[in-house]
């Protein structure tokens, strides 16, 4: 009998991922069998989708690919076909430089891939996927690409301008996800603030919350990556009136040297970064605010580190990502800025900002001992179940440890007494 089964690995953000799971719907209407894992070889065809935003991420995705080449040459698997946005940025170099994997697509290329397995794309399923395990919550992409010119990003030059999805498209693919008993909807976009600029000249995501808010049976909606400037404030009024979208606000902020920030070409400065900030902790006082900064920018003096370094312990951030600065080809800082800052230095200052988040996340997280969480379980690993908070979203931020002597289902919520806590994790107890 042919293996008709395919492994589908996926690297890089939940963007990704969605792009996966939706072609993944319509691999398997062509009549094969699809499996979601890394390290799996019993599928005899391969696509692994990348990512190539920055250095990190490029390595991860060509280890993965040579991996896979490796196990090509020994005929574990008969086909490798790469996609995703390494594919996209760095077609001819991969080609020239790994020649054995069977075809390389771009990002959007469902109906290449499709073409080349022998089906065609089904254009009655393109609002249905095969969601991945754990499958009680899911990403909803409300839009495609970005059309901000920030000077370190490559994510325009890859995925295109922001693309808004129509409000009905949207909604009418949550209901589907509803139905598939999604308990946990998370908005993704590049940019959620930009949401319904281009096609409706106004800021949709209020309305689309609306809209979302009205299928009963999400019980969390999360929204994701809230760009600082034109801020989307009809939502305040709305989170603090529904408590089904998360007090969970992710708000990349970068940098907060105005002269940094004006090499980035982002367009909110240092001090309407500090009074948004200031008005989110005011008016939602109890949501968990995340952001992500760079350290290590092009011309990033020891004293502009040391304000972000202030700034981050003024702050205290509940969440925090730090990242190096990435020299990628094709941006504005690639064209016009010296990659000046060492490697060692730029890992450094990653290290101290994060070394400060360790101590601020302990302090945070002490303050919740002997209180009681909401908790949704996401899986059990060994003799723990491990779940979360409103405040934390899957794979990126911290979890809730309980001991699997108790009798819970993922999928489902809970409420947890706190018993203990570490800087990046809590343990509890049902009650």
């Amino acid at each position: 009998m042919i293996n008709r089964t395919i492994n589908i690995v996926t690297l890089g953000c939940s963007k990704n991922l969605v792009d996966s799971e939706k072609l993944t719907r319509q691999i398997e209407a062509a009549g094969y069998r699809v499996i979601y894992d890394g390290a799996e070889l019993s599928s005899n065809i391969v696509i692994v989708n990348t990512c190539g935003f920055i250095n990190d991420a490029k390595e991860e995705s060509i280890d993965t690919i040579l991996r896979f080449v490796e196990a090509l040459k020994k005929g574990d698997i008969e086909k490798l076909y790469v996609t995703g946005c390494l594919s996209e940025r760095y077609a001819a170099e991969l080609r020239s430089e790994i020649p054995e994997v069977s075809r390389y697509f771009g990002v959007n290329s469902m109906d290449q891939i499709l073409r080349e397995l022998g089906g065609h794309t089904d254009k009655r399923l393109l609002l249905e996927r095969r969601i991945s395990d754990p499958g009680h919550y899911a990403y909803l992409k409300v839009s495609e690409g970005c059309s901000r010119t920030c000077a370190f990003c490559a994510i325009p030059s890859i995925r295109g301008k922001y693309l808004s999805r129509p409000v009905e498209e949207v909604v009418e693919e949550a209901r589907i996800l509803a139905r598939n008993e999604v308990k946990e909807l998370i908005l993704i976009a590049q940019d959620l603030s930009y949401y319904g600029l281009d096609l409706y000249r106004t800021q949709m995501l209020p309305v689309l919350l609306r809209e979302l808010l009205g299928i009963e049976s999400f019980r969390w909606i999360r929204l994701h990556y809230l760009y600082p400037s034109n801020f989307p404030t009809g939502i305040i009024p709305m989170m603090q009136e529904n408590r089904r979208i998360c007090q969970y606000i992710d708000i990349p902020v970068q940098h907060i040297s105005d002269r940094i920030l004006k090499m980035m070409k982002r367009s909110h400065n240092g001090s309407e970064t500090r009074e948004l900030l200031a008005t989110l902790r005011k008016e939602l006082p109890g949501a968990a605010i995340r952001t992500t900064l760079i350290a290590g920018h092009p011309g990033e003096t020891q004293k502009e580190f040391s304000l972000l370094k202030d700034f981050v312990g003024e702050f205290r951030f509940d969440r925090l990502g730090v990242f190096p600065y990435s020299h990628e080809e094709g941006t504005y800082s690639y064209s016009n800025y010296r990659d000046s800052i060492p490697e060692k230095i730029k890992k450094e200052r990653v290290s101290e900002l994060m070394e400060l988040q360790q101590s601020i996340s302990s302090d945070l997280n002490t303050l919740k001992i002997n209180k009681i969480l909401k908790v949704i379980i996401d899986r059990r690993e060994g003799d723990m179940y491990i779940g979360r908070t409103e405040h934390d979203s899957p794979d990126v931020d911290q979890e809730v440890l309980i001991n699997a002597v108790h009798d819970l289902k993922p999928g489902n919520f809970y409420n947890i007494l706190i018993t203990r806590s570490t800087e990046f994790d809590l343990f509890g107890t049902p009650v």
